[in-house]
């Protein structure tokens, strides 16, 4: 199984609640943990998750595992918890985002017998001129998308290597990069930059192209922080203010 999609799938066993009910669990779950309706001080349980979503337990408990995949629960002593990632370690990881994505273009820029692969762009490309045409509602799954973006633009440049790197680091910062495409307006904006960078790779302006990634993915730490706060404020926007979460 692919790693990117490893945050939305299941694996169907003998006895599992019908898929229908497994993923509104999930999905209603899912977003009542982006959206802060679930503190990070709650103690989740199975039976008080059932009770609170009115379903039985398997389909809560088949939820909370996938939840822990994701990375946005942990398992406790009591059951489980919402994960409260740290800034400095976000941090340290959309460095190696930015350095990783921005080298793949620059070996390009640097090395003039290095191209890029254009049928790997331009498939690429058709896919997010279509996706422009009719954009999804607001969603965290958008996430995946936009991984599957980043490492085909990276692939294109040819190193595997810098590429394997990049999928380790999008997995790491995912649950925090959710919570960017449940803002409205956020998916449009990205689906229209992603376009315009790989049709200025396509057209050799890869300076250019180099810049507008640059500027996509966070043209500075103080950026990619800010939005990570944002969204650690959202997750916690219903904790008491006594009693402060631990972050990790």
């Amino acid at each position: 199984m692919d790693e990117n999609e490893t945050v939305m799938t299941s694996v169907a066993t003998p006895g599992d609640q019908p898929a229908p009910l497994r993923e509104r669990a999930y999905t209603e779950l899912r977003d009542a943990v982006l959206n802060g309706e679930i503190s990070a001080r709650e103690r989740l349980t199975e039976p008080r998750l059932a009770k609170r979503f009115g379903m039985s337990r398997t389909p809560i408990r088949d939820a909370m595992t996938r939840l822990v995949a994701d990375g946005l629960l942990q398992r406790e002593d009591y059951g489980y918890s919402v994960v409260v990632p740290g800034l400095a370690r976000i941090r340290d990881l959309y460095e190696v985002r930015i350095a990783v994505e921005l080298r793949g273009i620059a070996r390009c820029i640097e090395n003039p017998e290095v191209d890029h692969d254009v049928a790997t762009l331009e498939s690429e490309l058709r896919y997010w001129y279509e996706l422009r045409a009719d954009p999804p509602e607001p969603s965290p799954e958008f996430v995946l998308l936009d991984e599957r973006y980043h490492a085909a633009l990276l692939t294109a440049s040819g190193n595997p290597e810098l590429v394997t790197v990049l999928v380790d680091v999008n997995r790491r910062i995912r649950r925090i990069r959710m919570y960017d495409f449940i803002v409205p307006g956020r998916i449009e904006t990205s689906i229209d930059e992603h376009v315009e960078i790989v049709e200025r790779v396509l057209d050799g302006r890869l300076e250019t192209a180099q810049r507008l990634l640059h500027e996509h993915i966070g043209a500075s730490l103080e950026i990619v922080l800010e939005r990570a706060t944002r969204a650690l404020v959202a997750m916690n926007s219903h904790l008491p203010d006594a009693a402060p979460p631990v972050i990790t």
